[in-house]
């Protein structure tokens, strides 16, 4: 397939005329250099996205680059043996738009040590439906049962269950075998989050404690918010049961105690799905694509854009205003 020789892409500048984000003509030689080059189908908005979009976040490394850390789509050229023109692949993190340009583009050139090939199960469109949101849960649940969690421990919480993360969460820990309990601020999306796999929803006010020990109210969870509902989370968790952190929506901070953890035997689990290893990486998108793939993805994609309506998402994210997950068809 020939490549134009220019092609639209959303590129993130900081310089002497400030920090920005928009529409641009690019060439391939503008991308970072890697040895498979793909027509991108679809891209996703996370959380990290809006920060590296608005500059809320110190996230990228160097400028300019194209954002989006999620990408998937087609090899239309290879330099390495194990891609073909035509292949379906997916890449999610692994620098992208932090150190390497990402999946805001219609091309993308990417370093095939980090390319996944499509599992089977998934369609191009599914995948990034899940992208790094769907990974991340996912890679959760895996450090959950690495650590010896079981139902029997008892409901898992979910912080921040109406975002991308935590939506997708409710869904793969309910398909894992997992009873499910939705923390959330959003009284009005509760029919939502039964829907895909809440078997309670509660309100914040159910992590609102600030003693460091309090009955046992839940076998785990994961949170994506941060501070005072991370502490009061771990405060409230079976004993070895186990609490995975993922996201700082509120809070960067955790005021807490090390009680839980020595008299409860409670474990705290940090998910860093960017950098993930090559072989979990490769397992836990085997499992998206089979039993641990999400039966709500079309009720989860809430909102499907192009790349020109990305400065207005990425703004009603960092305001709290976004439930589910986010597509970029490019």
């Amino acid at each position: 397939m020939t490549i134009p020789s220019s092609f639209n892409a959303f590129r993130i500048h900081n310089d002497a005329s400030g920090y920005r984000g928009g529409i641009e003509q690019v060439t391939l030689e503008d991308l970072a250099p890697g040895e498979v080059v793909i027509k991108t189908a679809f891209s996703s908005v996370n959380f990290k996205d809006a920060l590296a979009g608005t500059g809320e976040g110190k996230i990228l490394r160097r400028f300019p680059l194209v954002g989006g850390i999620d990408v998937a789509g087609h090899v239309v050229a290879s330099r390495d043996a194990g891609f073909k023109e035509g292949d379906a692949v997916l890449v999610t993190g692994c620098g992208l738009s932090e150190t390497r340009d990402g999946g805001y583009g219609e091309y993308a050139r990417l370093q095939a040590q980090w390319v996944i090939p499509l599992p089977a199960g998934l369609s191009l469109r599914e995948s990034m439906i899940l992208g790094t949101a769907g990974f991340t849960a996912a890679l959760a649940l895996h450090r959950l049962l690495d650590n010896r969690q079981t139902p029997e421990h008892g409901p898992l919480a979910v912080t921040g269950a109406t975002g991308g993360v935590g939506s997708l969460a409710l869904d793969i820990f309910s398909r894992a075998g997992f009873e499910v309990h939705a923390i959330s601020g959003k009284a009005d999306q509760a029919d939502y989050l039964r829907s895909i796999g809440a078997t309670q929803v509660l309100d914040r006010d159910a992590l609102a404690t600030a003693r460091p020990m309090e009955s046992v109210r839940f076998g785990g969870g994961l949170d994506n918010v941060g501070g005072p509902m991370l502490a009061s989370l771990l405060a409230q968790t079976a004993p070895y049961g186990n609490v995975a952190t993922a996201g700082l929506a509120a809070s960067a901070e955790l005021d807490s105690t090390v009680m839980p953890f020595i008299i409860r035997g409670v474990s705290l689990l940090g998910i860093a799905s960017a950098g993930t290893a090559r072989d979990i990486r490769d397992s836990v998108w085997q499992r998206l694509g089979s039993d641990w793939k999400p039966a709500h993805l079309e009720r989860i994609c809430t909102r499907e854009v192009g790349l020109a309506q990305l400065p207005q998402v990425f703004g009603g994210m960092l305001a709290g205003g976004s439930v589910g997950r986010t597509l970029v068809v490019i």
